[in-house]
């Protein structure tokens, strides 16, 4: 039983018992009231609630094409096959640019944990900034170098 016919049943009660009291008739009243209110209320929260949910479903798409999240793949967006529909947001010669027989570095954003495929180019660069939390991540090349050239030595 909702409060509005909860109300209507003390109503109906108090003009079953014929009671002239007037305080018991004002709480009535106050009470009747009160339940419109709420029942409005309730209906009003309904209604933002299914607006919210919408609007974040909204937001979830404009997400993943803003961010190139793919649900099905944990890899960033530049490390996966090229016929992937991830490509087609990009311009052939473009496309050709970036990825034509270059070795693609992934790299590990320490602050969000995001994943992001760096060509060498990029890491020489010495920085790039993340493009999820906007994280400028430093690269020193020198120390890569020296591994590098002590793993020749021997």
């Amino acid at each position: 039983m909702t409060l509005t016919e909860k109300t209507a049943y003390l109503k109906g009660l108090m003009e079953g018992l014929n009671t002239d009291d007037k305080v018991i008739a004002a709480i009535a009243d106050i009470l009747s009231d009160m339940a419109a209110e709420i029942a409005d209320l309730k209906d009003d929260v309904d209604e933002l609630s299914e607006v919210v949910d919408v609007i974040d479903e909204d937001l979830g798409e404009v997400e993943k094409d803003l961010y190139e999240i793919d649900e099905d793949d944990d890899d960033c967006c530049c490390c996966d096959d090229e016929d992937d529909d991830d490509y087609d947001d990009f311009d052939e010669d473009e496309d050709e640019e970036l990825f034509d027989d270059e070795e693609l570095y992934e790299v590990t954003c320490p602050t969000c944990g995001d994943t992001i495929c760096l060509n060498a180019a990029m890491i020489e660069d010495g920085s790039i900034n993340c493009p999820n939390c906007n994280e400028l991540l430093e690269f020193d090349l020198d120390d890569i170098e020296d591994d590098e050239s002590e793993g020749s030595e021997e």
